[in-house]
């Protein structure tokens, strides 16, 4: 076992314990960015100034009557910007624009001595536009030919092989909504300005050195002048990755110019009007089968929802691609992924970061094809698993490691939920009770871990300790809820050998930690536990050698445990503070900084062949729902997950993100129905669903009556930090169970082998839809087993309704 991997004896690493902050957040006493405005003398507020049309150039603006509001100080536009006005890292998303790209677009800020004068002030801006034509829908983008960024193709094999060798092809498409963070804590900054000219900005970011480069070259300054820290964030999802940097802009821009600091703080209804969303994607797509239902060729092309300006889209597409496949092996395939440009919020990183969307293309595809190819879908489904000893890869190449773990947490599952007895107790049910019906499915997840591009997979850390043998450790990533900052703790208490009372962490300071990488892509412990585990070794190795030298013996003789240091085969004993106390005397010296790389990754972008990921992630669910036949309305009964995190680092925090992540991925599934005004009216382009009251989010009545959840055993990762593995994202795609549960129990309203299709999110009213195709398929030809799919005609054709598909066999 490597280095990196190996646990010491009696290591905290793996031990069950709570969040490091459980206590505040409960009790109310931890600190949020926005908090610190109360702590903090003499702070202006700002306010946005929205445009409320979908697109439109820029003809008057006006902020005299701003400034005669009582309280307002100053009005901010792009005029007043000393650098780039820019505040995207693609130099695409004007800080102060122009042109209005989407509805509630912000074109100047306003600073005031209370909230309420700046929202006063903001309210006084005369803003006069040129109206332009605009693209809300997907589908009208992609008929009006609006793209931008790259357009990959991910091939491998012979296509046109795979289909003329093919039994049974079928084709379709899907198209499913996009999802709204909806973090507790929405984005926030306040920004200081020293006598030296530096700007000190508290920010709620997920990515704190990218918000210091924007802020710095927003201002024209260097990125030694600005220091950005998060103490923690009220929840990110991935929506605090490249959004927050506009406005901790605004919020720096301000205090440079006022000398007072300023502070950003979006009410929820700004958050949902003017920040990104998890892309929306539409994916038309034809499938081949041989006889025994094994895939034989893919051929589709899925398109982002961009929205205005590039953001993480391209990423984000290309991790779609990538996760295509989920665990089936696809050995010939074309996949093209495009961005299409809309005039609404510039969607960006949302938890899988493109990796969901992409699944759920062919977890649609293997539900709606089962039944026509006459196979229940568990069944399917496991034909098509990677296999381990095939020499099998994906379809961009990368070798499937570990591939035995795909069939092992699938048969865990079925086990523990007791599923092949259930299914006999369903079918029983269903069959006496002719208005309601139950469903159970069994999906699998293959996540593939790492950063898209190869340099973000990197971190760093500074750990000091302390003559009193206190240890205070510092890294490059942010909290945000998931417990990162718990999992570092218990690495450095793990690597030095002491008890975890003797550590602590400071806030994320891009002062302490330079050029980080965002915390994403569920790679936060694996990159900063790496980097404070290289540090804690640089001290440990030190004071080893000046603990070998108080006990008579050779330093690699040495074992510190449990805060103890003690020489092999002997009784003589050197306390921590001691040995610490004793090292500064000596002048040994007492601080290190980390560093850790990602090895064996490589990734050509532009051929799309490579190994992007260090290892993959596992988990399978079994869910069962029940549904109410006349109006769609459902409850989900009962969840089973085996999920793979390698030797957890703290295992109840990664319960808690296997528990939170299904939810949160249930909720994109059947519940969020995000919605625009597509109407030629004069709200063209406004979000409809931008409250809590109109928006559904999952809450406890959605929480299933029985919920077990068992982290994999004996699944250590080799080459990962104390042979972990990441935990934040693959458990939401775990929820494609609920889907097709639902799926399963809309089909058991109709004839044996009916294909339905279900919309995504798959609401009541969806289900409602998919239920009376199926009846009526009862009394249609294409009703009969393997014949075509049931479709909801006078369905609803929103955002979320797939599209009709086509079934052919015998080709």
């Amino acid at each position: 076992m490597s280095r990196l991997s190996q646990r010491p004896e009696n290591p905290v690493v793996g031990v069950s314990m709570p969040h490091e902050s459980a206590v505040q957040h409960v009790t109310g006493a931890a600190l949020y960015t926005d908090d610190l405005a109360h702590r903090t003398k003499d702070v202006l507020h700002a306010y946005p100034v929205q445009v409320m049309k979908a697109h439109g150039g820029i003809s008057r603006l006006d902020t005299g009557p701003a400034l005669a509001v009582p309280g307002v100080v100053r009005v901010l536009t792009g005029a007043d910007v000393p650098g780039v006005n820019d505040a995207g890292m693609k130099h695409d998303e004007p800080l102060f624009p122009d042109t209005v790209m989407f509805h509630g677009h912000a074109v100047a800020w306003v600073l005031g001595e209370t909230l309420e004068a700046a929202r006063l002030g903001a309210a006084a801006v005369e803003v006069d536009i040129d109206e332009r034509p605009s693209l809300i829908a997907l589908g009208d983008a992609i008929a009006a030919g609006s793209f931008h960024g790259a357009r990959p193709v991910m091939v491998t094999g012979d296509v046109d092989a795979g289909f003329a060798d093919s039994a049974h092809v079928f084709s379709g498409e899907i198209q499913f909504s996009d999802q709204e963070h909806f973090y507790l804590e929405t984005h926030a900054a306040l920004a200081l300005v020293d006598e030296s000219g530096q700007v000190f900005v508290q920010s709620s970011t997920q990515h704190p050195s990218e918000t210091q480069e924007i802020v710095a070259h927003v201002l024209g300054l260097h990125s030694h002048e600005v220091t950005v820290q998060c103490l923690r964030m009220g929840g990110g999802f991935g929506g605090k990755e490249m959004q927050p940097h506009g406005f901790a802009a605004v919020a720096a821009l301000g205090a440079t110019l006022t000398g007072r600091p300023v502070r950003v703080r979006l009410n929820r209804t700004q958050d949902l009007t003017m920040s990104g969303k998890r892309h929306g994607f539409h994916a038309r797509w034809r499938i081949g089968f041989d006889a025994e239902g094994r895939i034989q060729a893919l051929d589709a092309t899925l398109t982002a929802d961009g929205g205005w300006s590039l953001d993480l889209s391209e990423p984000v597409v290309a991790r779609a691609l990538c996760h295509i496949d989920n665990t089936y092996w696809i050995p010939n395939a074309r996949v093209a992924g495009r961005i299409a440009k809309t005039n609404k919020v510039s969607n960006t990183a949302f938890r899988g970061f493109g990796g969901p969307q992409g699944m759920l293309v062919i977890e649609d595809i293997m539900g709606r094809c089962a039944p026509l190819l006459g196979l229940d879908p568990m069944e399917l489904r496991e034909r098509n698993f990677y296999r381990p000893g095939q020499g099998q890869s994906t379809p961009y190449g990368q070798p499937v490691t570990h591939a035995e773990r795909i069939s092992t947490v699938w048969q865990q599952v079925r086990a523990d939920g007791r599923v092949d007895d259930r299914l006999r107790e369903i079918a029983a049910f269903n069959a006496a009770h002719p208005n309601t019906k139950r469903g159970l499915a069994v999906t699998g997840i293959k996540f593939g871990i790492s950063f898209n591009l190869t340099a973000f997979n990197q971190g760093g850390a500074l750990v000091l300790i302390y003559k009193d043998g206190s240890v205070l450790i510092n890294h490059g990533g942010t909290e945000m809820g998931q417990g990162l900052h718990t999992k570092m703790l218990q690495v450095a208490a793990t690597t030095l050998g002491i008890p975890l009372h003797k550590v602590r962490l400071a806030p994320t300071r891009t002062d302490k930690v330079p050029n980080t990488s965002a915390t994403a892509a569920s790679a936060g412990a694996d990159l900063n536990g790496a980097a404070v585990k290289n540090a804690c070794e640089q001290l440990r190795e030190r004071l080893l050698q000046v603990a070998g030298g108080r006990l008579g013996a050779n330093a690699s003789d040495v074992r510190i445990v449990e805060g103890v240091a003690r020489a092999l085969g002997s009784e003589t004993e050197l306390a921590w503070d001691d040995l610490v106390r004793t090292a500064y005397l000596q002048r040994v010296q007492l601080s290190a900084a980390g560093f850790y790389r990602t090895e064996g990754l490589h990734w050509d972008a532009k051929a799309f062949r490579g190994s992007p990921f260090k290892y993959f992630s596992y988990g399978a669910a079994a869910t069962e729902v029940e549904v109410d036949g006349f109006t769609g309305a459902y409850r989900v009964r009962r969840v089973d997950i085996v999920h793979d995190v390698g030797d957890s680092l703290s295992p109840m925090i990664d319960i808690g993100q296997v528990e939170g992540g299904f939810v949160q991925g249930a909720g994109w599934l059947t519940l969020e129905d995000m919605r625009w005004d597509t109407g030629d009216g004069p709200d063209r382009g406004r979000l409809l669903t931008r409250a809590a009251s109109t928006y559904k989010l999952p809450s406890f009545s959605e929480m299933p009556r029985e919920f077990h959840v068992r982290l994999l055993e004996n699944a250590t990762e080799e080459g990962a930090v104390y042979g972990s593995k990441a935990v934040g994202e693959p458990p939401l795609m775990l929820a494609f169970s609920v889907r097709e549960a639902l799926r399963q129990a809309a089909a058991a309203f109709g004839p044996a082998g009916v294909s339905v299709e279900l919309a995504s999110p798959a609401t009541p009213e969806a289900v409602y839809w998919a239920v009376e195709a199926s009846r009526r398929a009862a009394a249609s030809p294409n009703g009969h087993p393997g014949d075509g799919f049931a479709t909801g005609a006078g369905a609803p054709t929103g955002a979320g309704a797939p599209t009709g598909a086509v079934a052919s066999s015998g080709v």
